[in-house]
């Protein structure tokens, strides 16, 4: 089972390691393509209307095939769209294929997430999904780093991303046992978890913008700016590796006080390190620790709202309202590229970075009026802060079954 476990793991580690260089890569793309701000907004925007319309619908896929069958039509999914994408240079075709390709990403997550769910026992899960997530940040960092050695002109960086999900579907289309099947899940009304949980859903729509602008379009400022692809690569990977750093030690606050002003407090740093990044100089040694700050700041938002919604909801809700929650994440990353590049059509850099330290402001505000106008829980959760990457699946654990005696129930292997 373990093997099983580690090879889920390190192919997964190679979609984000491929998803990670994709994107910054895109982003440089499409600077040198030219398609304008509003073209340019569509397709990078493109990959998370897709990634919200596969969290909806992938579980019914895994649901009617299986686990396996599901991964290899997900990442085939991929494949193909990214091979159709150096063939056919148009915003349209790259919008389309952008869109298919954040369907079978998801697709992937999800399906890797609920099989770790089902084949971990109970007092293995906390670590399996750390050492998931860990591994999923390792692989951001290096996908970020793989971007300064390939030619952005040539179509040698698509081929990467190619071979990257053929050898994740090598990987785990090879393994022996068949995963079981989705449970049921308890269904979550439109409406509740605005009612229970407003600033959840506020916070998760602006940490969708925020992180999804930040990503797509920073370094193609960069790199319209004259900025070397290595100065690009290594400040976003510094970003990716604050954001890493920031999970423990935001989780432990989170645990420990009211979320809602942990979550205040984030949104207050990233806007302030967002106005330190205006006012200091363009300078790799003064800039790259207020990248870290950023991303640390920026990866963070996210899972507090999810942790705080968890909080506010019932314990057989868990799958429903990570689900409903990344879809609302989601709506809120597709529109941060199309708001963002229009900010930064008319007002540069300098305008997008106030844009987005404005509505972490907002949230900040919003958080604060919330916390004055509701009390916490008197307890937390027995489902603690977890770390998530927005930018993956739901992490789908439920709630763990017991025997009559209190102790942990095995899951079935």
């Amino acid at each position: 089972m373990l093997l099983q476990i580690g090879t889920l793991i390190a192919a997964t580690s190679l979609v984000q390691l491929a998803n990670g260089f994709f994107n910054t890569f895109l982003s440089l793309r499409l600077t040198l393509e030219d398609f304008g701000p509003a073209a340019t907004g569509i397709v990078l925007s493109a990959y998370f209307v897709g990634f919200t319309i596969g969290a909806v619908s992938s579980g019914g896929v895994i649901q009617r095939v299986g686990h396996i069958r599901a991964y290899t039509a997900f990442a085939g999914l991929v494949v193909v769209a990214t091979a159709l994408m150096p063939l056919w240079t148009s915003a349209v075709v790259w919008a389309a294929c952008r869109a298919v390709i954040g369907i079978g990403c998801v697709g992937l997550f999800v399906t890797t997430e609920s099989w770790l769910n089902a084949k971990a026992m109970p007092d293995q899960r906390g670590r399996i999904f750390s050492t998931y997530m860990v591994g999923t940040f390792v692989a951001l960092a290096i996908g970020q780093l793989a971007v300064a050695g390939l030619t952005i002109q040539a179509a040698g960086a698509f081929q990467v991303v190619i071979a990257l999900f053929a050898l994740a579907l090598v990987m785990v289309s090879t393994t022996r046992a068949e995963a079981p099947g989705l449970k049921p899940e308890a269904k979550l009304r439109y409406g509740e978890l605005s009612r229970q949980a407003p600033i959840s859903v506020v916070g998760c729509v602006v940490s969708g913008i925020v992180t999804s602008a930040f990503y797509a379009l920073v370094p193609a400022w960069m790199l319209s700016n004259g900025a070397p692809q290595q100065t690009i690569a290594l400040f976003m990977l510094v970003a990716v590796l604050g954001g890493l750093a920031f999970q423990v030690p935001v989780g432990r606050l989170s645990d420990r006080n009211d979320r809602r002003l942990v979550l205040a407090g984030l949104a207050v740093g990233y806007a302030a390190a967002v106005i330190l990044l205006v006012a200091m100089p363009r300078s790799l040694l003064a800039v790259l620790p207020v990248a870290a700050l950023l991303g640390g700041f920026m990866s963070t938002l996210y899972p507090v709202c999810v942790a705080h919604a968890l909080d506010r909801m019932p314990q057989d809700r868990v799958v429903a309202v990570s689900g409903r929650l990344i879809l609302v994440s989601g709506i809120g990353s597709a529109l941060g590229p199309l708001l963002g590049a229009q900010v930064m059509a008319r007002l540069d850099i300098n305008g997008l970075l106030y844009f987005m330290a404005a509505i972490s402001a907002l949230l900040a505000a919003l958080a604060a009026l919330r916390i004055r106008q509701r009390a916490a829980p008197e307890q937390m959760s027995e489902r603690p802060f977890a770390i998530i990457d927005p930018m993956t699946a739901p992490i789908s654990q439920e709630p763990e079954a017991t025997e009559a005696d209190g102790s942990p129930r095995p899951l079935p292997a």
